[in-house]
C-alpha cells in the first residue's frame, strides 16, 4: 500500500502524511454558519472531509475531529432581532437541519460538534493570552488583532500584506480600527444587540477567534489537519494562524487541505442567477441523497467542481449500476470453484483503488478502478467465468469501496421521507423491492402465475426490472 500524500496549502506541495501523535489523527473542520440552510457548495466540502476521515480510518488511524457550528455573527444577530427571538432559538432550526442533511448524505458526525456560543470562556481566555503578549489593542470597546505584529502573516495565502488595502477581501468590521487590515477578536455591543458580559468587557466574539479557541480546546495547540473551502484561506484561516501561533508560539496546523469552488452549469452559484441550490432543493426535485453524495465525491477535492443536472442523472445511473452488481453477486447462483484470473483482477483493482486515495484522495481514479472491475466481472458472469468462490473477494472489495464512498447500502426513499420529500417516481426502497420479489417467487412456486405477473408489472411501473435466472432464481435492477 502506497504512503499517504496530501497537498498542503501551507507549503504548496504534495507531502507525505504523518500525524503528530502516532496512530491518531486530529482534524478540525470549519462547519457552517447556521443562519440558513447549507448549500451544495458547502456539502462539496463536507463530503470531501468525510471521505478524508473515512480513508484515514481505513488506513488504521483513530480519528479525533472537531467541527464547529458558527451560531453568532452579524447576520444571525440581525435576523433574530428582526423576528424578536433569541439567537439560540433562531439558529436551532438551521443547526438541526444541518444535522439532518449530514445524515441524509451519510456524512459521519465528528467526535466533537461544537457551537461557538458554548465556548465564550475559551475565546475570552485566548484573547487574554494575546493581550498579555501585546498583539491586541482596544478601540471603542472592541478588541483588535494587530497583524503587523505577527511576522508570519500571509504564509498560508501567500498574500503580500503591503499591497492589501481596505475593502476587497479584507474583513469589514464596521468598527474603528488603527489599521483597516486588522481584524476583530471581540466586538463591542451595539444598542439592542445580544452580548456577553465578560472579563474583557461586554460584547461578542469575532469570527476568527471562535475556531482557534475551539480547535485548541479539543485537539491541542498543534493540529494534524485543518479542512475547509478554498474561500476560507484568506482571511479566515490566515487569521486563525496569526492568533493561534501568536498565543502559543507553536505551529497551529501541520497540513491545510482546501476544497476548490463549486460552480453550477458553468456559472458561479448565485441566488440572483437562480442557480443557488440547497440540499433540500435537490431532494424536493426527487434526486436521491446517494446520487448527490456520489456526484459530490466524484471530482477530486482540489479540482473546481462543475455541478450539472446531467451529471446528477449520470451519478444516479452509476450508483444503480453498482447496486445492481451487488444484488447480482448476492442472489445469482454461480458455477462452483474459483478462477485465478478473476482473483488477480480483484487484487489489481483493490491496489489501484487504494493507491488513488493515497495520492491526495484522488476519488476520480478510485471510481474508475472500481467501475472497470465491475464491467469486467459482469461480462465474466455473463459468460459463466465468475465462480462461486470468487464472489466473497469481490464483495470484500466492494465493502471497502463503500467504507469510503458510502452509497451502496442506503435506503434513499426512507431518508427522503424522513425529511418530508418524495423520491422520484415513488421510488421503492431495497427492502420493499426484496419483499415484492419474495412474494412473486412464492406465487410462482404455488403456480399463481397471474399474481406473479401482476407483481412484475407493478415493479416495472416503479422502474424495477426483474431478470429470471437459469437456476430458477431472480435478480432485479433499477432502470
Amino acid at each position: 500500500m502506497e504512503p499517504i500524500r496530501f497537498h498542503n496549502t501551507l507549503t504548496g506541495r504534495l507531502e507525505p502524511f504523518e500525524p503528530l501523535h502516532p496512530g491518531e489523527v486530529r482534524i478540525y473542520t470549519c462547519g457552517p454558519t447556521v443562519y440558513d440552510y447549507a448549500h451544495i457548495g458547502n456539502y462539496r466540502t463536507f463530503v470531501f472531509q468525510d471521505i478524508l476521515r473515512r480513508y484515514l480510518r481505513l488506513r488504521g488511524y483513530r480519528i479525533r475531529q472537531v467541527m464547529n457550528l458558527t451560531d453568532v455573527d452579524d447576520r444571525i444577530i440581525q435576523n433574530a432581532a428582526e423576528r424578536g427571538i433569541s439567537i439560540r432559538e433562531y439558529t436551532e432550526k438551521y443547526a438541526q437541519a444541518f444535522l439532518e442533511d449530514m445524515r441524509a448524505l451519510n456524512i459521519e458526525m465528528p467526535e466533537h460538534l461544537v457551537r461557538a456560543t458554548d465556548h465564550i470562556e475559551e475565546m475570552v481566555a485566548l484573547i487574554e493570552r494575546l493581550t498579555e503578549k501585546t498583539y491586541t489593542y482596544r478601540s471603542d470597546g472592541s478588541i483588535y488583532y494587530r497583524i503587523t505584529k505577527f511576522p508570519g502573516y500571509g504564509k498560508l495565502s501567500k498574500i503580500d500584506l503591503s499591497g492589501v488595502q481596505a475593502g476587497a477581501r479584507v474583513e469589514v468590521d464596521r468598527y474603528e480600527k488603527d489599521d483597516p487590515r486588522d481584524f476583530a477578536l471581540w466586538k463591542a455591543p451595539k444598542p439592542g444587540e445580544h452580548f456577553w458580559e465578560t472579563r474583557i468587557g461586554p460584547g461578542r466574539p469575532g469570527w476568527h477567534i471562535e475556531c482557534s479557541a475551539m480547535a485548541m480546546k479539543y485537539l491541542g495547540e498543534t493540529l494534524d489537519i485543518h479542512t475547509g473551502g478554498i474561500d476560507l484561506v484568506f482571511p479566515h484561516h490566515e487569521n486563525e494562524i496569526a492568533q493561534s501561533e501568536a498565543a502559543t508560539g507553536k505551529p497551529f496546523v501541520r497540513y491545510w487541505l482546501h476544497a476548490e469552488h463549486l460552480i453550477v452549469e458553468g456559472e458561479k452559484m448565485s441566488k440572483s442567477l437562480g442557480n443557488f441550490f440547497t440540499l433540500r432543493d435537490l431532494l424536493a426535485r426527487g434526486h436521491r441523497p446517494s446520487s448527490i453524495r456520489y456526484l459530490l465525491a466524484s471530482v477530486p477535492y482540489r479540482r473546481q467542481f462543475n455541478f450539472t443536472f446531467d451529471g446528477l442523472q449520470q451519478a444516479a445511473s452509476s450508483v444503480e449500476r453498482l447496486r445492481n452488481f451487488v444484488v447480482r453477486l448476492k442472489t445469482e447462483k454461480f458455477p462452483p470453484g474459483s478462477h485465478e484470473r478473476i482473483r488477480e483482477r480483484v487484487r489489481q483493482a483493490e491496489a489501484a483503488f487504494e493507491n488513488a486515495l493515497a495520492d491526495d484522495l484522488n476519488t476520480a481514479v478510485a471510481l474508475a478502478a472500481t467501475f472497470d472491475l465491475v464491467r469486467e466481472l459482469n461480462t465474466a458472469a455473463d459468460h459463466g467465468e465468475l465462480r462461486e468462490q470468487d464472489v466473497p473477494a469481490v464483495l470484500a472489495f466492494l465493502e471497502k469501496f463503500d467504507a469510503i464512498f458510502a452509497v451502496l447500502t442506503d435506503d434513499d426513499a426512507a431518508k427522503m421521507r424522513a425529511l418530508g420529500f418524495a423520491a422520484a417516481s415513488a421510488e421503492l426502497s431495497d427492502a420493499e423491492i426484496e419483499a415484492l420479489v419474495a412474494e412473486r417467487q412464492a406465487a410462482r412456486r404455488r403456480r399463481d402465475f397471474q399474481r406473479a405477473d401482476e407483481i412484475r408489472a407493478q415493479l416495472a411501473e416503479r422502474g424495477i426490472i426483474l431478470e429470471d435466472t437459469r437456476d430458477g432464481g431472480v435478480r432485479w435492477k433499477r432502470k
